[in-house]
């Protein structure tokens, strides 16, 4: 978040620095760092510092349309490094089972919190016993069988200590055990912890790992379940039956909109975003958006309020993301059609333009070369390009290319709310300096 504060505060310097030697009036700079940063906030908190909001419209609906596609180009290029990343790292889940080769003092529990990646167990059998659920109190000793899940990395490793790769086919046995894949489709289990769900104390079971979306992950006992995840369950033959009931496991749990979290949600987020934060030039307001992802984010890390859940279904939220954004560039494209032939006909038309070719360009350099020094991942930093540019067009166009990727979203969401301010406040500076 401080290293995108800077890449803002550095392209507010470009910016500046590029319509003093270009000619421009304040205000037509500072609304061109508002557009080639698409930010509609800024161009009000401009306007409001000029005293007048013709000059900076001028600049925002000139440089809008390349801070859109440019910025969608560095997502791209960055999605487009992201894959080669992943298709070079063992990214898969992998199953096997592995034959202990000595006596473990350590508990299964212990044994897998010690891997630097989630590792789940999911199956034990001890020589010459049935098949069991591995659960973390277990200690292995010499001849047992230990059927794990995990990324092909961190298998490779804890077999190397526990023993070696076995032929033998435990997971195919279903004499005693079964696997099903649960969806979980009971609003009062949602937005708790794995371990609320008191699976193996009321049904010997455990969730071995848990699919969101398009991607599988390694519970872990305080992972919070959503409606609509997809439990892969390992328990006994004659639970399972007992086992969906108690998750709900109806296809409901998918797309099902929780109404009522998400009318809360939003009301509180509108009132945030209506506060308005004191200036030296007056105040500003962060908006709806920026109000409601700030709830989104904490109604996320909850789960629940009490017993209302507040998340949204994967599916759910794609849906209403895609007609949001549908939303979003049916107003976008209206707003900035009635002023951009008027203002690249105007004298200082190509000025502009050519100032909020620069500013964009800027940016996206800013932006991939700090994803690049912090080693963050190629995905997650196309995100980080849409939070930056607090632009959900790009947001939907790297969900999109990638999948729906959930980087992508962790991305926009940690850097969004810090643009916006900082955006804000930056073109009024802008205004305001020299």
């Amino acid at each position: 978040m401080l290293s995108t504060l800077a890449c803002l505060v550095l392209v507010a310097a470009v910016t500046g620095l590029g319509g003093a030697a270009l000619g421009l009036p304040k205000g037509i700079v500072a609304g061109t760092y508002a557009g080639g940063l698409t930010n509609t906030p800024a161009l009000a908190a401009a306007g409001e510092a000029t005293g007048s909001a013709e000059l900076p419209a001028i600049g925002y609906s000139i440089s809008y349309l390349w801070g859109v596609a440019g910025m969608m180009i560095a997502a791209a290029w960055a999605i487009g490094r992201g894959r080669r990343a992943d298709s070079s790292a063992s990214q898969a889940l992998e199953q096997r089972t592995i034959r202990v080769d000595h006596d473990e003092r350590a508990s299964l529990g212990d044994l897998l919190s010690a891997q630097p990646e989630s590792v789940s167990a999911t199956r034990i059998q001890h020589e010459h016993e049935a098949t069991l659920v591995a659960t973390p109190g277990e200690h292995l000793h010499k001849g047992d069988l230990i059927s794990v899940v995990g990324p092909a990395g961190s298998l490779r490793e804890l077999t190397e200590e526990l023993g070696h790769a076995s032929s033998v086919d435990i997971i195919g046995d279903r004499t005693y055990l079964d696997s099903n894949r649960v969806t979980l489709s009971e609003p009062g289990l949602a937005g708790h912890q794995l371990r609320d769900l008191d699976l193996e104390e009321k049904f010997g079971a455990q969730v071995s790992r848990v699919r969101r979306g398009d991607v599988d992950m390694i519970p872990t006992p305080d992972f919070i379940v959503q409606m609509g995840d997809r439990l892969r369950v390992v328990g006994p033959r004659d639970q399972i039956k007992e086992i969906r009931a108690y998750l709900g496991d109806s296809e409901r749990g998918f797309s099902e909109i929780n109404l009522l979290g998400l009318a809360l949600g939003l009301a509180i987020g509108v009132a945030i975003g209506m506060i308005r934060i004191p200036l030296p030039t007056g105040s500003f307001t962060i908006g709806a958006a920026a109000g409601t992802l700030i709830v989104g984010l904490v109604f996320g890390r909850l789960g629940s309020v009490g017993r209302l859940p507040v998340a949204t279904p994967t599916a759910a939220a794609n849906a209403l993301s895609s007609l949001g954004m549908l939303i979003f560039l049916a107003y976008a494209g209206t707003k900035a059609g009635l002023q951009f032939a008027s203002a690249m006909g105007s004298s200082l038309g190509w000025k502009a333009a050519l100032l909020g070719f620069l500013t964009t360009c800027a940016g996206a350099a800013a932006f991939l070369l700090a994803g690049r020094l912090h080693r963050i991942d190629w995905v997650q930093v196309s995100g980080q390009i849409a939070g930056a540019q607090t632009q959900p067009a790009i947001l939907a166009f790297a969900n999109t290319r990638t999948s729906f990727d959930t980087r992508v979203s962790l991305g926009y969401a940690l850097v969004y709310p810090t643009a916006m301010v900082g955006k804000i406040v930056l073109a009024q500076a802008l205004v305001l300096v020299g």
